[in-house]
């Protein structure tokens, strides 16, 4: 394996580049997946796939050793309608690669990929390398990392290329969407007869706004529950029966969503129905090895308050890598080019200072 970092860094680049050009929306992700494949097998590099998730190992893969999990993903969302450049084409500008995917989460793709390869043909690792380029990560689909850590070993713990300006997410948060429906007494709105759901839901929607959980994280804060859609009625004059609101739940690693379900459901007389509760958030000790090592290399610890497929790995995980969060989803997605080459660079240097 060429040691050139240099080189490395070049052929990311490109792969961005390639990646970018190709539609890859969640669900849609089978040419990406081609693209990646082809490029791993041109750097000599056997691979598996599952769905559209792409699956490898190092050369001199150790069943005796511990494992490390490297993992980004490859599918974007839709365009935003503010885009003024072509989200499909490779523009580069002022030292800026711009394209749909290219900050979120591109750029921490070809940069896990590229630490892959630098330490892929080594026979004295003290771990194995698991890379997962993992698919749906934007809408956390089944079939995603949840799908594809199935047919991989079990891993010890993860890396997780997402944009935080190389800063370190020791903690994530997670989610549940709840689906409540209040109940009443259908009525003539002329007369005082019925209960109405509306005025029933107000008291739990109140609650909603206003509870505090007793504990709060240390890096994430507290559990934040916001109301996000109420639906009720059928016209002027009738009291209605039923009044039906969404809650959009951020949980935190002092409770699992269970918990947290469990403690809303007491509180409120709505019925209340988890969309799913498998959105759990992440959490990795200060004391980890690849968590000083990171310390070591300069960088800062923080709790991000966005989601990943950290959500979804049964392991400890470490959320790291070039580009900035604010970036996703925007219009005129870019990456700096010298993020890449400090994506590559940094992903190297944290892995040598545990795997070596």
């Amino acid at each position: 394996m060429n040691k050139d970092i240099t080189n490395l860094i070049e052929k990311s680049k490109s792969l961005l580049a390639q990646l970018i050009e190709i539609p890859s929306f969640s669900r849609e992700e089978d040419k990406t997946a081609l693209c990646i494949g082809s490029f791993l097998q041109d750097c000599g590099v056997s691979y598996q796939r599952v769905g559209n998730n792409i699956l490898a190992y190092n050369k001199y893969f150790d069943e005796n050793k511990p494992t490390v999990l490297l993992n980004s993903h490859h599918d974007t969302v839709k365009p935003n309608p503010g885009y003024t450049k072509d989200p499909f084409k490779a523009i580069i500008e002022d030292g800026k690669l711009y394209g749909l995917g290219s900050n979120d989460a591109g750029g921490c793709l070809v940069s896990l990929i590229a630490a892959f390869l630098y330490f892929y043909e080594d026979v004295d690792l003290s771990y194995n390398l698991c890379l997962i380029v993992s698919a749906e990560e934007e809408v956390s689909g089944k079939n995603g990392i949840e799908e594809a850590y199935k047919h991989v070993v079990a891993c010890d713990f993860a890396i997780v290329g997402e944009p935080t300006l190389l800063d370190l997410a020791v903690a994530e948060k997670g989610l549940m969407v709840l689906d409540c429906t209040a109940y009443g007494v259908s009525g003539h709105a002329a007369r005082e007869e019925g209960v109405n759901a509306i005025y029933e839901a107000i008291e739990d929607i109140t609650w909603f706004r206003t509870y505090k959980f007793p504990k709060e994280s240390a890096f994430l804060g507290p559990v934040k529950m916001s109301v996000t859609v109420i639906n009720a009625g059928s016209q002027h004059n009738v009291v209605p029966a039923e009044c039906k609101y969404v809650v959009d739940v951020r949980t935190t690693d002092v409770y699992s969503n269970v918990e947290v379900l469990d403690i809303i459901k007491s509180h409120v007389k709505s019925d209340v129905v988890a969309r799913s509760t498998r959105l759990n958030s992440s959490t990795i000790s200060l004391d980890h090895p690849i968590v000083k090592a990171g310390l070591e290399l300069g960088k800062k610890t923080y709790g991000s308050p966005t989601m990943s497929d950290q959500a979804l790995l049964p392991i400890p995980s470490l959320k790291v890598g070039p580009g900035d969060s604010a970036r996703s989803h925007s219009a005129d997605e870019f990456i700096y080019l010298r993020e890449i080459e400090e994506g590559v660079e940094f992903y190297i240097s944290l892995l040598g200072k545990v795997i070596k």
